[in-house]
């Protein structure tokens, strides 16, 4: 086996990784178009975009050399109260991040906020702690509505209001699918101040009569795009128009594209941005290939690859959930201890799956673009598109799960042999 920085060659089984060649725009050589181990049958749904192989092959760029934000205030400059600065301090908050600093004293005062932020910026906090500060006393319950796009996601902002509403009096409920609703409706009769869920069930909710809306002072629709991108805006624009009119709508997006500008004009009333976005993780990302001759070919490279040290963290995406279930289960058998998540997983299970994962108590997570949505993975070492994604945006998505907060990510693909 060689290994160097230009190419990573293994003589008995065959495969290269290939680093950025040149060419991006055009055909591989021959005019051949090759795309990474798809199975040619007749499937359900969309078709699968093309995407050019050479788009999956990039040289990471060092990050540059960023000036530290300057934050205008410290966390015991806000005016909170008391109880709330105290669990703020036992979590080891003292300084903001740019997304708390910039956009907690608006939202304090009560005005429509868009916030632009890259995942893993903090921006929950941002609106939680607000949010919390507000609730102590209120009678009229539940008022405030959270829709996120994924159940882990959810799981994670409940989570975090929990932590910083201890001792305070304040309850949530958690709705999302892959749950028992009747146990959901039971929690909803005791009137949580917050409602936190996932487009489909909170709609399921609604028409069941389990959640009404007429007393909510305030909706936070978190990762927008995400949301837009899943399919959810007819269920999330359903939501909005059976909210009052006067609320305040704080509205999170890594992205703003000409279809989420529309929704802000729609849902939000004369808003301040708050845009601390910084330059695509995929820069920062080095971006290579795998040929592979069929379907045996690929489990044996990737067996072969996560094998290796360096390979410690590795978030390995296919394209279906039985796929990625059988993948997982095959990895387990040779030894590779791995987990996966996908939609025929119950909510506890990829929870537990998950939390093994973020604990390294298993080396490979094994997921659908579906169930990975919205996750926050800290110090994902190396991202393998076993299968390739069904577009462009979904590849960035995908690797920019590697390579966060400065660290160098690896991203690999498998494609047809050429």
């Amino acid at each position: 086996m060689v290994q160097n920085s230009n190419i990573f060659r293994h003589e008995r089984k065959g495969y290269f990784i290939m680093p950025y060649q040149g060419n991006r725009g055009g055909r591989p050589q021959g005019g051949r178009r090759f795309n990474g181990g798809r199975n040619r049958n007749t499937r359900k749904g969309p078709a699968k975009k093309y995407i050019h192989p050479s788009k999956f092959i990039n040289k990471a760029v060092a990050p540059a050399e960023e000036t530290p934000y300057e934050p205008t205030h410290k966390f015991v400059d806000f005016p909170f109260g008391a109880e709330l600065q105290h669990n703020i301090a036992k979590k080891g908050y003292e300084i903001p991040s740019a997304i708390q600093d910039q956009a907690i004293p608006h939202i304090i005062d009560g005005k429509d906020v868009i916030g632009l932020a890259n995942t893993g910026t903090g921006k929950t906090a941002a609106f939680l702690l607000p949010i919390i500060e507000r609730q102590s006393g209120i009678m009229l319950r539940p008022s405030v509505l959270v829709v996120a796009p994924t159940r882990e996601l959810a799981q994670q902002i409940d989570e975090q209001f929990r932590d910083f509403s201890k001792g305070m009096q304040l309850y949530s409920t958690l709705v999302v699918g892959g749950m028992n609703i009747d146990r959901q409706i039971r929690e909803l009769k005791r009137r949580p101040h917050l409602i936190i869920g996932t487009p489909g069930r909170l709609k399921d909710l609604i028409q069941r009569r389990a959640i009404q809306l007429k007393n909510m002072t305030t909706l936070v629709l978190d990762e927008a795009d995400r949301m837009l991108d899943m399919g959810f805006l007819p269920d999330i624009r359903q939501i909005v128009n059976d909210m009052p009119r006067e609320r305040q709508t704080l509205f999170f997006s890594a992205t703003i594209t000409p279809e989420i500008e529309a929704l802000t004009k729609d849902f939000l009333n004369n808003p301040v941005t708050v845009s601390v976005r910084t330059s695509e993780t995929s820069e920062h990302v080095e971006q290579d290939v795998i040929e592979a001759r069929d379907k045996s070919h690929k489990i044996e490279l990737l067996t072969e690859l996560l094998g290796q040290d360096a390979y410690d963290k590795v978030l390995v995406f296919g394209e279906t959930k039985y796929g990625v279930q059988r993948l997982s289960d095959h990895l387990d058998n040779r030894g590779i201890p791995s987990v996966a998540i996908h939609g025929n997983k119950n909510q506890s299970q990829r929870s537990k799956a998950l939390k093994m994962f973020k604990d390294q108590k298993v080396k490979v997570l094994v997921a659908t673009d579906v169930a990975a949505r919205g996750l926050d993975i800290p110090n994902v070492s190396h991202v393998i598109n076993f299968d390739t994604p069904q577009t462009y945006e979904d590849y960035v998505h995908r690797i920019g799960r590697t390579g966060r907060g400065g660290a160098k990510g690896h991203a690999h693909t498998f494609i047809d042999a050429r």
